[in-house]
């Protein structure tokens, strides 16, 4: 799932370069550990919520404040396709599995949410089966069925020229789901045929081929229900109905959202979440250095959960009592550029290898933030995802690129220069150091890329994510960070390699590339029962990847999160990108 990139600032930069790679690397354990915070208590210490839950308690009451800069793509759960809004939306919408709260790794463990358990796989894996909990009700306090989640399926897969922001696995992968049309177009009370719901407790996918991953499938926020009468396509985003322990009070459409208790939300049914503080606001387009400010006095939670800016950075790594309210881990991430191979000269091989030759990746990493904001990277899955395989096909000194390689592509490509266009989102500054630090490279070798910038909440419905849009304006380079939609590799790799995956709005596979070797590897992956049989298909399609040169790996992700002293309950986890789990944070006494 797309993940937003770190903001910083350029004036930031030299005081990044000053503090030194060596001072950078947050220990677990450090002097800053027995520094105390404003509040007089003593802090759990750097990299305390990658270890464990820091703040543990269940007292009830109080505001919980997230901020963005900028908006989500929707709160929609069946709508969206960001990390955070992944975390965040399963307050008001449970999923049939969702993640289980724990530090690292430990989050990554899958537990039932809406099902009362596991699914029951038969027919080799091609046919999964899902009860649910008995006594769920919505926030009106109408039960929940099996035929509400059917139809949340329906509308989030099969519907997308209204609502495309999401993944569409199940579309891609239910028997009948290329002749489906979807809810808002097919009439009938019957709906898609491969998912049956005999009772109001069951659930049965029917597969066309096997789906060994299909618990991580289920656990997307697509499965969370939605009532078929209640439902408003794309609008839907404003009268939300919760399956979750909290609902919405109110939606400002680009300004803020406040959720409050859901009090027919019922203990009994969840035992994952706790429903502690008595409000949670989120608070949309604030300014980022206010976001920083609040996040460091303890206050608020950086909805987007990818770390401080460069200026907070350098402050709080210089300064052991606020270096000890940090975080720092892998968020199971890939920053890289896409070279589109439908944008001409770059339908040829020879000109995608000149651009992976040029860029000196490590002025990539500078722009983003320097080691601390993660490793120059030569792979397409990060080291923490399986199936990572340490590799580096266009390796250079340094990692500071090789001229006379990519002027030798250039050449073999049977052009002199080019001349194309880089796309990147205008509300995050990391991001466009990044691309002019990559302008700057391939500038040496001849070629000449022109810097676009488009709206983070817009860049896949209009821009980089319209096939159409990219060809027309000669965007041959885009900017792109990507995690896991669940932590294999097949949940790395689907939506950004296969062809299939591929979209005319909403597109995340920005290379547009569909190649039959890769596609094919994906699939015999995902029916492969053995996990290290599996794993070894992953990095096939890794270095696949990587030798056709349709994507450019940057960094592997690292995030630096302040960690808001105020709150409770709060821990780093894997599943969702080193973020917080959202599900339980509650307030502290002050």
């Amino acid at each position: 799932m797309e993940g937003k990139a770190p903001i910083m600032r350029r004036s930031a930069l030299a005081a990044i370069a000053a503090i030194g790679t060596a001072s950078l690397f947050l220990a677990g354990c450090s002097k800053a550990d027995d520094n105390k915070n404003e509040n007089g208590t003593k802090s759990a210490g750097a990299n305390a919520a990658t270890k464990g839950v820091v703040n543990a308690s269940d007292k009830k009451g109080g505001t919980v404040t997230y901020e963005m800069s900028d908006v989500p793509d929707s709160f929609d759960p069946g709508n969206t396709y960001y990390a955070y809004m992944y975390n965040l939306s399963r307050l008001w919408a449970r999923p049939l599995m969702t993640f289980k709260p724990g530090p690292g790794e430990e989050g990554n463990t899958l537990v039932p949410d809406l099902a009362a358990g596991k699914g029951v796989p038969s027919d080799g894996g091609k046919t999964w089966t899902y009860k649910l909990r008995p006594g769920l009700k919505y926030e009106d306090g109408t039960p929940i069925t099996s035929k509400d989640v059917k139809y949340a399926v329906e509308r989030s897969n099969f519907a997308r020229d209204v609502l495309s922001l999401g993944p569409n696995y199940f579309q891609q992968f239910l028997a009948g789901g290329d002749k489906y049309k979807g809810p808002y177009k097919d009439k009938s009370a019957k709906g898609l045929s491969s998912i049956e719901t005999p009772d109001d407790t069951t659930i049965t996918f029917h597969l066309k081929q096997a789906f060994q991953e299909f618990d991580y499938l289920v656990a997307a926020p697509q499965t969370a229900p939605v009532p078929q009468a209640k439902d408003k396509g794309v609008d839907y985003v404003k009268s939300i109905v919760s399956s979750g322990s909290y609902k919405f009070q109110s939606y400002e459409d680009g300004k803020q959202a406040v959720l409050v208790r859901n009090e027919n939300w019922d203990a009994k049914t969840d035992p994952l979440r706790k429903q502690l503080p008595n409000k949670i606001v989120v608070k949309l387009k604030v300014n980022p250095e206010t976001i920083d400010q609040d996040v460091m006095a303890g206050d608020a939670i950086d909805l987007v959960g990818t770390g401080v800016q460069a200026s907070t950075q350098a402050e709080v790594l210089t300064d052991p009592a606020k270096k000890a309210n940090t975080d720092n881990t892998y968020g199971g991430r890939l920053v890289y550029m896409a070279i589109n191979t439908k944008v001409k000269p770059f339908d040829k091989p020879e000109c995608r290898k000149a651009v992976q030759y040029a860029i000196d990746k490590v002025s990539v990493q500078t722009a983003e933030g320097g080691p601390i904001r993660g490793d120059v990277a030569s792979t397409v899955l990060p080291p923490d995802i399986p199936g990572y395989a340490k590799s580096d096909v266009y390796a250079s000194k340094d990692s500071k690129g090789d001229a006379a390689k990519a002027k030798a592509q250039l050449k073999a490509c049977g052009a002199s220069s080019i001349s194309t266009n880089i796309s990147a989102r205008s509300d995050r500054p990391q991001e466009i150091d990044a691309a002019t630090a990559i302008i700057n490279s391939l500038k040496k070798v001849g070629i000449n890329a022109t810097l676009k910038q488009y709206p983070s909440g817009k860049y896949f419905t209009d821009y980089a994510g319209v096939p159409k849009f990219t060809v027309k304006q000669n965007i041959g380079l885009e900017m792109m960070q990507w995690g896991a939609d669940w932590p294999s590799g097949y949940g790395f790799l689907q939506q950004i390699l296969n062809g299939k995956a591929i979209s005319q709005s909403g597109n995340t596979n920005l290379s547009q590339y569909d190649s039959a070797d890769v596609n094919a590897l994906l699939g015999k992956a995902i029916g492969t029962q053995d996990t290290n049989e599996r794993n070894s298909l992953y990095t096939q399609i890794d270095k696949k990847t990587m030798d056709d040169a349709v994507l450019v790996p940057l960094t592997y992700f690292k995030v630096l999160l302040g960690r808001p002293t105020n709150y409770t309950n709060l821990v780093s986890t894997a599943a969702f990108s080193g973020q917080y789990d959202y599900l339980n944070i509650g307030v502290a006494s002050k």
